[in-house]
């Protein structure tokens, strides 16, 4: 089993930065054989994608909404993975989950791949 633990939310203003944390645990989690990636549901909204980046290699996906703003970031030796928020707005504000899935490298975008998610943090951003 693999269990993804978020961390790092909070109430921030706009015009502000956040980091996530998210935690991979698990006797069967392997980063040779998973990657993650990060989403996010605003209230009344559908979940969306947010950033992916594999454990190796300087491959990225963003959001556009969040490109130039946003940057992921891994530690190996940590199985874990960080989200890097700057220059928040209203508009960012949700539950940030993040979830694992088994390595493909390429097209990270559908939730319905992701195996494993996390409990979601909540960030809320005032305006």
């Amino acid at each position: 089993q693999v269990q993804p633990v978020e961390s790092g939310g909070g109430l921030v203003q706009a015009g502000g930065s956040l980091r996530l944390s998210c935690a991979a645990t698990g006797r069967s989690f392997s980063n040779s054989r998973y990657e993650m990636g990060w989403f996010r549901q605003a209230p009344g909204k559908e979940r969306e994608f947010v950033a992916a980046i594999p454990w190796k290699g300087s491959m990225s996906d963003y959001a556009d909404s969040v490109k130039g703003r946003f940057t992921m970031t891994r530690d190996l030796a940590k199985n874990t993975v960080y989200l890097e928020m700057s220059k928040l707005q209203a508009e960012d504000t949700g539950v940030y989950s993040c979830a694992v899935r088994s390595i493909r490298l390429t097209n990270w975008r559908s939730a319905n791949d992701y195996l494993y998610w996390g409990q979601g943090t909540q960030v809320t951003v005032s305006s």
